[in-house]
């Protein structure tokens, strides 16, 4: 119902509207730092250990490759 409602905007207004949400992002994205030294929710170093354990690894595997090899008919 959402989506009906805005593409019956004026292309004009659509463009409006995707800039709003746009800059209400970016906004939203370069205050958030200063929040959160504000409330006091900055991650200590023992909070940055802690996270350590749940960030993926990549692990290198090596696989043998057989080559098949097709005679010629």
């Amino acid at each position: 119902m959402v989506f009906q409602t805005y593409r019956n905007l004026s292309p004009r207004a659509r463009l409006g509207v995707g800039i709003a949400f746009t800059l209400w992002g970016l906004i939203g994205l370069k205050l958030s730092d200063k929040a959160e030294e504000k409330l006091g929710y900055t991650p200590t170093e023992e909070d940055r250990k802690a996270l350590e354990r749940f960030k993926p690894r990549i692990i290198e595997v090596e696989k043998e490759v057989e080559k098949v090899v097709r005679a010629d008919k």
